[in-house]
C-alpha cells in the first residue's frame, strides 16, 4: 500500500527565502526540506567544510608529500563503481600534477572481489614492469580490508586508507586512515562520497606543500578543475546530498556546463546526446553513472578510469562508446534477471497479488545459478523500490560460495542488519559491508535457507508496520500560474538527489487523450480538475508523459507529477512527467 503525503515547512522559514528573492514555489520546496535560512543554499567554495576536520588528514598529507618528493612509487587501489572510478581518476590527475609517481590498479569484481584483498596486494607487489609500489592508497575502500593490509605491512608496503564506509570493529593497521565515518572522526559531513574524501586529501596535500614553500617558483595545482568528476562520483553514489556535497555537485555542474568538463565526461555527455551546457545531477546519476558503472558490472573498470583520466579526445570517445555499449549490454542481462525474478517471487508469496502487503516477507531474499554477478545490486534496487522491502539478491562466487548485493528501505539499516545476523549465527557471513542503504555479503551456497530465515527474522523484529507502509512525499500541488517553463528551468538547473530530493507534486488530472509512444511509454494530455466552493472546475491543459506504462489509464487519476522541459525540432515545452498515480 502506498500513501501520498505532502511535506511540511514552517511560515517563518518561507517567509525568510521569499524575503531573500528565491521564487516562492522553489522556496516552499527549500522550506520542506528543512531549508531555514539562505546560507544553507549556498553555492559558494569557501563555505566548504575545511579539510583539517577530518582525522588524519595532516598526517597523511606529510606522508603522501614526503613520497612525492622522494620519488616513491604510488599504487591507487581503487573501487569498481562510479565512486571509486571517480575518486581514482581525483587521485591521478591531481597527484601527477603535483610530481607523483603514481599509477592505478582496480580489482576485477569476478576474479578479486571487493577491497584490498590478501590477492590483490600480492599482485600489486608483483607487477609484470616490475615497478613495485612504496605504497597504495585506498579509494572508496580499505576500512575493512584488515587481511589485505596485514599482507601488505608483510610484504613492505606502506598503506594509505581512504574510505567513507561504516567501519567495522576493528580498524586495519594501516600507516593512515581517511574516513569520516571511522571511530572520533569530528568532520561533520558523514555523508561524503568516496571521490569526496580523495578531493579533500588532495587539498590538505596541497597545503602540506604550501607550507614547504613548494610553489614558491612553480604554479599550483588549480584542484577546482577536479569538481566535475567529484559532482559525478557524489551524484552516481547516491549518497546523502547535505550542504557540503550539493556545494561540490553544484560547483561541479557550473564546470560542466561552462564547457570546462574533462574530455571523458564530455565525450560521455556526446554519446548520450545530452547538451553539456543544460547538464542536471538527472544526467550525472541517470545517464553517465550507469555507464561508468557497467564496467565494474561486465568487464573492468579500468576503461572507465582511463576514459576519466586520458586528455586524447578520440581515445575518450573511443571509451565512452565502449562504455555505452557495455550499459546496453547490461540492460538486455537485466531484463532477463527481472523476468525470472518476479517468477521466483510469486514463489515465495502466499499469494501473487502484490498489492496484499500483509501477504509480502518482510524481507526478500533470492537466488539463481543463471543471475550475473554485476547486475544482481540494480536488481535488488528494482524488487526494493517495487515491494518496498529489504532485498538481497545472490549470484554464484566462488567454487561454494555465493555473493549477494542489498538494497534497503528506509529504517532498515542493512550494513547494521547483517551485522546482527553474523554476531546471532557465527560463521554464516563470509564477510559484508557497507551502508545504511547497500551492501554486499558472501555466504556459502548450502547456507542460503539458513541466512534467508536469519535475514527474515532480524527483518521482523527491525520494521514496523509503519516502515513497511511505502510513503511517497510530494510538495503538495502548484498553482497553474506557476506551471510554466521558467520554473521548470529554475528546477534543473539546481542540486538534486538523496536526502534532498527533486520536487515533486500532486494533483487531480482528467485524462483527454492517451497513446503508447516508442513501444512501452504512455503519452498523455491532462487537465487539471479541482473543486471550489463544491463546483468542480477544470484548469489548463498540459502534455504528458507515463514512462515504461503501456495500459490506458482511466479518465481521471490522482498523479504526482514533476515539471520537465521538452525539447523538440529546437524548440522547448512543459511536460508533465508523472512518477505515481491511482484512479480517482
Amino acid at each position: 500500500m502506498t500513501n501520498i503525503v505532502t511535506r511540511s515547512y514552517t511560515s517563518a522559514a518561507l517567509k525568510l527565502l521569499v524575503g531573500n528573492e528565491i521564487h516562492p514555489a522553489l522556496a516552499r520546496v527549500y522550506a520542506a526540506r528543512g531549508i531555514d535560512e539562505p546560507k544553507q543554499i549556498t553555492e559558494d567554495l569557501s563555505q566548504l567544510i575545511p579539510f583539517w576536520h577530518l582525522k588524519n588528514i595532516l598526517i597523511m598529507a606529510a606522508i603522501l608529500a614526503d613520497a612525492i618528493t622522494e620519488k616513491k612509487r604510488l599504487l591507487i587501489v581503487a573501487d569498481y563503481d562510479s565512486d571509486g572510478a571517480t575518486a581514482c581518476a581525483v587521485g591521478i590527475r591531481a597527484l601527477r600534477e603535483f610530481g607523483a609517481v603514481v599509477n592505478y590498479l582496480v580489482p576485477n569484481r569476478f576474479e578479486h572481489g571487493y577491497g584490498l584483498t590478501p590477492e590483490i596486494v600480492r599482485l600489486a607487489a608483483n607487477p609484470t614492469d616490475g615497478s613495485r609500489p612504496d605504497i597504495i592508497i585506498t579509494v572508496d575502500n580499505g576500512i575493512a580490508s584488515i587481511e589485505g593490509v596485514e599482507e601488505a605491512n608483510r610484504l613492505g608496503i606502506k598503506v594509505l586508507i581512504t574510505d567513507h564506509h561504516l567501519a567495522g570493529d576493528s580498524l586495519p593497521d594501516a600507516a593512515s586512515i581517511v574516513n569520516p565515518n571511522q571511530p572520533d572522526c569530528n568532520f561533520p559531513s558523514k555523508n561524503i562520497a568516496g571521490v569526496g574524501v580523495m578531493f579533500y586529501l588532495m587539498l590538505a596535500l596541497r597545503a602540506e606543500f604550501r607550507s614547504r614553500g613548494t610553489f614558491s617558483s612553480e604554479k599550483e595545482p588549480n584542484l577546482a578543475r577536479l569538481l566535475d568528476l567529484v559532482a559525478l562520483g557524489t551524484v552516481a553514489d547516491v549518497v546523502k546530498l547535505d550542504m557540503n556535497n550539493r556545494i561540490l555537485v553544484q560547483q561541479g555542474l557550473y564546470r560542466i556546463r561552462s564547457g570546462r568538463g574533462c574530455v571523458g565526461i564530455n565525450t560521455l555527455l556526446h554519446v548520450v546526446r545530452r547538451d553539456f551546457r543544460q547538464i542536471s545531477t538527472d544526467d550525472l546519476g541517470f545517464m553517465l553513472g550507469p555507464r561508468l558503472n557497467a564496467a565494474g558490472r561486465l568487464n573492468d573498470m579500468s576503461l572507465g578510469i582511463e576514459c576519466l583520466i586520458t586528455d586524447n579526445e578520440s581515445h575518450a570517445m573511443k571509451f565512452s562508446q565502449q562504455l555505452d555499449a557495455l550499459n546496453h549490454q547490461r540492460r538486455e542481462i537485466e531484463t532477463d534477471m527481472k523476468s525470472s525474478a518476479e517468477i521466483l517471487i510469486e514463489k515465495i508469496l502466499i499469494c501473487p497479488n502484490l498489492s496484499q502487503k500483509d501477504q509480502i516477507p518482510n524481507s526478500i531474499v533470492l537466488f539463481d545459478s543463471c543471475w550475473h554477478q554485476g547486475v544482481i545490486g540494480i536488481l535488488a534496487s528494482r524488487i526494493k523500490d517495487k515491494l518496498h522491502r529489504p532485498v538481497i539478491i545472490f549470484a554464484p562466487g566462488d567454487v561454494d560460495e555465493i555473493k549477494g548485493s542489498g538494497r534497503s528501505i528506509p529504517g532498515f539499516h542493512l550494513r547494521d542488519a547483517l551485522d546482527i545476523v553474523s554476531k546471532r549465527n557465527p560463521g554464516l557471513l563470509l564477510k559484508f559491508g557497507g551502508h545504511a542503504a547497500a551492501a554486499g555479503l558472501t555466504i556459502h551456497r548450502n547456507n542460503l535457507d539458513k541466512f534467508q530465515n536469519a535475514f527474515e527474522k532480524t527483518a521482523k523484529a527491525l520494521l514496523s508496520s509503519g516502515d513497511l507502509l511505502r510513503i511517497i512525499e510530494t510538495d503538495g500541488d502548484l498553482h497553474e500560474s506557476e506551471m510554466n517553463l521558467d520554473l521548470a528551468h529554475n528546477f534543473a538547473e539546481k542540486v538534486w538527489g538523496q536526502g534532498f530530493p527533486y520536487p515533486t507534486f500532486n494533483a487531480r488530472f482528467r485524462v483527454e487523450d492517451q497513446y503508447v509512444v516508442g513501444g512501452k511509454h504512455l503519452k498523455l494530455k491532462l487537465r487539471k480538475f479541482y473543486l471550489d466552493d463544491d463546483e468542480q472546475k477544470l484548469g489548463q491543459l498540459y502534455e504528458s508523459m507515463l514512462f515504461f506504462h503501456e495500459n490506458s489509464l482511466p479518465e481521471t487519476i490522482n498523479a504526482v507529477y514533476r515539471l520537465n522541459i521538452n525539447k523538440y525540432g529546437g524548440n522547448e515545452s512543459l511536460q508533465l512527467i508523472l512518477e505515481h498515480w491511482v484512479p480517482v
